[in-house]
C-alpha cells in the first residue's frame, strides 16, 4: 500500500509591480510497503516533471504574459494569467497506484484549457502499467473497445443532444491514445482530451469499463 504526500511549487510573478502570472504545481511523493527503490524512482519522475513545469512557467509562459500585456490598450485591465497542476489518486490498492493529472492554463481569451495525463504504477518494480498489460489488447478487442465507447456516446446523446461532435465515430479512432486511462475502484476509465471528440462544454469525456480480475495478480 502507498502513502501519499502532496508537494507544491508556486509563485506569483510581477511586471511593473503588478501581479500578472500565478502558477501552482501540485505533485505527489510516495511511501510504500512494497519497494522503496521503486518509490524513489517514481518520486524522481514527478519531481523532475514538476521542476520542468516550473521552469516552463518562469520562462516561456511568463515571457508570453509580458508580451501580451504590452499589446493591451493603455487603459485596459491587467489580467492575471494562471497555470495550475492538480492530481487525483484514483486507485491505491496493494502495490498498484493509479492517478490522473490535470494541467490548466489560462493565457487570456474566453476560457483556459485543461490537459490531462495519467499514470498507473507497479510499486514492486517502479514501472508503469499499460492498458495492454491489463486488457491484453488485440486488433479485435481494440475494435470492440471502440465500439463500446461509441455505444456509451450514443446513450449520452439521447440525454444531452449536441454534447459530442457529429463525426465523433471517426474522431474516436483518430484521437484514441493508449496512454489515456486510469484505474478507479472496479473499473478502467478511458478518456479523451478537451475538443478531441466533444465541445468545450462537455469537458474531458470519460468512458468506463469493468476492471478484469487478473489485475489482482499484480497487487
Amino acid at each position: 500500500m502507498q502513502t501519499i504526500i502532496n508537494n507544491i511549487l508556486q509563485d506569483t510573478m510581477y511586471y511593473h509591480n503588478m501581479p500578472v502570472f500565478i502558477y501552482k504545481i501540485n505533485y505527489p511523493s510516495f511511501g510504500t510497503t512494497c519497494s522503496k527503490a521503486a518509490a524513489q524512482k517514481i518520486n524522481k519522475h514527478y519531481t523532475r516533471a514538476a521542476r520542468a513545469a516550473e521552469a516552463f512557467c518562469r520562462t516561456e509562459l511568463y515571457n508570453q504574459t509580458v508580451k501580451n500585456l504590452r499589446y493591451r490598450q493603455p487603459d485596459g485591465p491587467v489580467q492575471s494569467y494562471t497555470f495550475d497542476v492538480v492530481y487525483e489518486i484514483t486507485y491505491n490498492l496493494g502495490c498498484i497506484t493509479s492517478l490522473y493529472i490535470d494541467t490548466y492554463r489560462f493565457m487570456g481569451g474566453a476560457h483556459g484549457e485543461t490537459k490531462r495525463t495519467s499514470d498507473t504504477w507497479d510499486f514492486h518494480t517502479g514501472s508503469a502499467i499499460t492498458l495492454n498489460d491489463i486488457l491484453q489488447l488485440s486488433s479485435i478487442s481494440l475494435h470492440n473497445l471502440h465500439q463500446c465507447i461509441a455505444q456509451q456516446i450514443r446513450e449520452r446523446l439521447t440525454l444531452s443532444p449536441g454534447s459530442y461532435f457529429d463525426d465523433y465515430s471517426s474522431l474516436l479512432l483518430d484521437n484514441f491514445d493508449l496512454a489515456n486511462f486510469y484505474l478507479q475502484d472496479n473499473k478502467i476509465v478511458i478518456y479523451y482530451q478537451q475538443y478531441d471528440i466533444a465541445p468545450y462544454s462537455t469537458g474531458i469525456p470519460e468512458f468506463y469499463f469493468p476492471l478484469p480480475s487478473p489485475i489482482s495478480l499484480l497487487e
